[in-house]
């Protein structure tokens, strides 16, 4: 009996590391991302993303609304230090660049590089088409990008997986892999591993920060946009 006793409480607390909740709310959130964009790619290219994102952070942020939860419980707040901030948002730059030029070697040697497919031709030599894309990098391609890809999906991942450091492990690399999906339509397959292994370094940092704090990963996921699409709009090449 008391072997019996032993194995069903072994079963429910097996069971109750799933939290189910947690796994409905990502998987809206994702579905949301993926239909709305693969939805508006055959209208159009560049603002597919975008509008995946806008909807995602609407959805999300009802979802989080409704567990009595907002974006600040993942990370989004106001800096207690500004300069530690800037400390670690220097320090997050660092990290993406040795992780994305790790993997550029690997990438080179076994896809093609595509770039960005033409995605932002328009923005070379053409201001009011720079101010248009700055805005989005700011919304779409920093804070909404950070807080769906880091903050929301490794949190919900991690508590569906009953939490810890094995479960935020787990959920890094999730995030990092969706990452680079979300890049492969036209980046291509080369494209997608480096932005993979640059979102897993914003993970594994938004993790080792406590997911506590978004914002130096949200500030160096602006600049390294902003720093693109400026030399694109003044025609530098690499």
């Amino acid at each position: 009996m008391q072997n019996t006793i032993s194995s069903h409480e072994a079963a429910s607390q097996r069971s109750a590391r799933w939290d189910w909740s947690a796994l409905r709310d990502l998987l809206i959130v994702v579905a949301t991302l993926v239909v709305v964009k693969q939805s508006l790619l055959p209208f159009t290219y560049l603002y597919a993303g975008p509008a995946s994102t806008f909807s995602a952070m609407a959805v999300g942020s009802y979802l989080l609304w409704r567990r009595g939860s907002g974006w600040r419980d993942l990370g989004l707040r106001w800096p207690q230090s500004w300069l530690k901030t800037i400390g670690l948002t220097l320090l997050t730059m660092a990290a993406f660049i040795a992780a994305t030029q790790s993997m550029q070697l690997v990438a080179d040697l076994l896809f093609e590089d595509v770039g960005a497919s033409g995605r932002f031709d328009h923005v070379e030599g053409n201001l009011a088409a720079y101010i248009g894309i700055m805005a989005l990098v700011w919304t779409h391609g920093s804070f909404f990008e950070e807080l769906l890809f880091r903050a929301f999906v490794i949190d919900h991942a991690s508590r569906f997986g009953g939490g810890g450091l094995r479960a935020d492990l787990v959920a890094a690399i999730v995030s990092s892999i969706f990452f680079g999906y979300r890049h492969y339509y036209y980046q291509g397959m080369h494209g997608a591993l480096i932005s993979g292994a640059g979102g897993l370094a914003f993970a594994l940092l938004y993790i080792w920060f406590g997911r506590s704090n978004i914002l130096p990963l949200v500030f160096a996921h602006g600049i390294f946009n902003s720093l693109a699409q400026t030399l694109r709009f003044l025609g530098i090449r690499d």
